[in-house]
């Protein structure tokens, strides 16, 4: 019974008229297209001239990175320590155990995106200038421009235009947070643990200076802090034998004290402590973006698209004042 029903909807002159006016509606909205083409041609034209000027206004950005492995040696001798003396040290007050090799790594990573290591980084290499305000790069000099209207490169002073409180200067938590945003990035792959630190900039000299920098203090840093809490347990262990005239306990502190000089001698002698270079950063020769095609690509479609839809909202607007 429904099956019949609906086939006499299907020949009734009410179902071949709504067919009809649904054939109408798709030419009719191909004839507004056609007839506000125009406007769809002015619109798609200013965004492709717009997309083009922006493109060509944005200066190419070079990427430089380094593949570096976690110290070896390093991360064997820990875990050595870790399995023969963890249970001694603990008992004498030595926390050795949670310094395995990938926890060393991972600290490393940390200390490198924070802001005390990017604060003595700033200022160690004065970079602040070329971060916050470089604007353009001459590959025959090698020389960079600055943003007059951010910074005077012949007075040496900041000209930006700020909202107080923000300094005339930018600050270093200000620097810290565009060097973290749109310098550094850091990805480890999880199959080899091999780590891999990129920076970019529009100069592919100082991107390349950057990452060289970066790796070599951030062993320095990690070595450093090593040798101190080094010194800091054998200092501790020498108080805590000098103590006790138990012979038992005498022994495990010598223990103690052997592999913490140990230790220390390897911090001293290690420069690549944390990190080893596999693949050290080089001057790039292409850039990485902007990808100008595909924004002029993409303002011209975005151009097109607008086009559309003002001929539309334009002819159903009409439509609806004359009803």
């Amino acid at each position: 019974m429904t099956q019949q029903v609906q086939q006499h909807q299907a020949h009734s002159p009410a179902y071949f008229e709504q067919a009809a006016e649904d054939e109408i509606d798709i030419r009719e909205l191909f004839a507004v297209i056609w007839r506000g083409k125009w406007l769809i041609v002015a619109c798609t034209l200013v965004f492709a001239i717009g997309a083009v000027i922006f493109a060509i206004n944005q200066p190419n950005i070079y990427r430089a990175n380094a593949l570096l492995a976690a110290s070896d040696q390093e991360s064997n001798k820990l875990s050595g320590m870790a399995s023969q003396f963890g249970s001694l040290a603990s008992f004498a007050g030595i926390n050795i155990g949670g310094r395995t090799g990938t926890d060393q790594t991972t600290l490393a990573i940390e200390v490198l995106k924070s802001r005390q290591f990017f604060k003595d980084f700033l200022d160690k290499y004065q970079i602040k200038n070329d971060l916050m305000a470089a604007k353009g790069w001459n590959p025959v000099s090698g020389e960079l421009s600055y943003d007059p209207e951010v910074y005077d490169a012949q007075t040496n002073n900041w000209t930006r235009e700020v909202k107080a409180p923000n300094p005339v200067e930018p600050s270093m938590q200000e620097s810290h947070g565009v060097f973290i945003r749109e310098v550094l990035s850091i990805t480890t792959d999880k199959e080899t643990g091999l780590i891999t630190i990129a920076a970019e900039h529009i100069s592919p000299v100082v991107a390349q200076q950057w990452v060289s920098w970066l790796i070599k203090d951030i062993n320095q840093v990690m070595q450093q802090r090593a040798q101190h809490e080094t010194k800091a347990n054998i200092i501790y262990l020498k108080e805590q034998l000098d103590k006790t005239s138990v012979a038992q306990m005498q022994t495990v502190f010598y223990q103690l004290i052997e592999e913490q000089t140990k230790t220390l001698m390897l911090a001293e002698a290690n420069d690549d402590f944390v990190f080893k270079v596999v693949d050290p950063a080089v001057i790039a020769e292409k850039k990485v973006k902007p990808k100008r095609a595909l924004i002029c690509v993409l303002g011209t479609l975005l151009g097109g698209m607008l086009g559309v839809m003002l001929a539309l909202v334009r002819h159903f607007a009409k439509g609806n004042v004359d009803a």
